[in-house]
């Protein structure tokens, strides 16, 4: 009685066959049309309501200015590296850049969480998509809708009297707009893969994003801080983000601008890769 091995060279071909039949797709690399696809709908996501993500914030920036510029008289000055800036050419850029932040932290903070508590996590982990191309989508998604809001500030800024934002680099503006928007996206997904219900996401914008970000030196020069102050701000990372971010429409900074985008890139690569681990094990979302 002869016998035969199960899996003989015709098996193997025949499997090779099925594997790689004709109309089979096979992704061999990135999944860019899988890619693109997520990518869009957390862009449409937030631009479906684009008067509440978009103009809404907008809207509250520039309040902003208004209520500093009228209590200050618009006549007060600031220096800035050993120069004197009037006081709404100084406020202006950092609340551009902060109405970039805040809304990169909520749309990233928002898409993981709500598929969580709804119960459709499963439309994120399902597709055939890598780790890093989903969290590129997640990120990219809210890095979208921070440049949408930081340009919307910008149109209304432009036109309102007594403030001046012409760029002077304008590399440096988008440089230090996309490391901030990044790793406020990066938190953002970091908060949605530990919150298990809204108020743990309100948790980290209210203790952690607005102070960190009110105290960054958004409405004052750290300059003016006692030496202690200044020491505590410096090892803010949104100092280096609002003060790369204004120099790009002063030409003046008061810290190191390579010094800041060290920091910055430093901190984006860090939390890039802790969220891609935590991806990756599925930590509070497989369970």
């Amino acid at each position: 009685m002869s016998s035969q091995p199960p899996f003989g060279p015709e098996t193997s071909h025949i499997q090779s066959a099925v594997v790689n039949a004709p109309g089979v797709p096979v992704i061999r690399n990135v999944n860019w049309g899988g890619l693109r696809t997520l990518y869009i709908k957390e862009v449409r996501r937030f631009f479906k309501v684009q008067l509440q993500t978009i103009w809404a914030p907008a809207i509250q920036t520039l309040l902003y200015l208004i209520v500093f510029t009228v209590a200050m008289g618009g006549r007060s000055a600031v220096h800035v590296g050993g120069t004197q800036v009037a006081f709404a050419d100084f406020l202006a850029p950092g609340l551009i850049v902060m109405g970039m932040l805040t809304n990169a932290f909520a749309n990233a903070s928002f898409s993981l969480l709500v598929g969580k508590i709804q119960g459709t996590i499963v439309d994120y982990l399902m597709p055939p998509l890598s780790t890093a191309e989903l969290l590129a989508a997640l990120v990219g998604g809210a890095v979208t809708r921070a440049f949408c809001v930081g340009f919307a500030v910008w149109l209304a800024m432009l036109v309102w009297p007594g403030v001046h934002v012409f760029p002077h680099h304008p590399i440096a503006i988008l440089w230090f707009g996309l490391l901030g928007a990044t790793f406020l996206a990066l938190l953002g997904v970091l908060t949605s893969i530990w919150a298990e219900k809204f108020d743990h996401a309100a948790a980290v914008t209210n203790f952690v994003v607005g102070p960190l970000t009110l105290l960054s030196g958004t409405f004052y020069s750290v300059d003016k801080l006692a030496p202690t102050f200044q020491a505590i701000s410096h090892a803010n990372p949104f100092f280096y983000i609002i003060s790369g971010f204004r120099y790009g429409f002063l030409g003046t900074a008061d810290s190191p601008i390579w010094i800041g985008s060290i920091v910055i890139l430093t901190i984006d690569v860090a939390l890039g890769l802790l969220c891609y681990a935590l991806l990756k094990g599925g930590w509070r979302l497989k369970n």
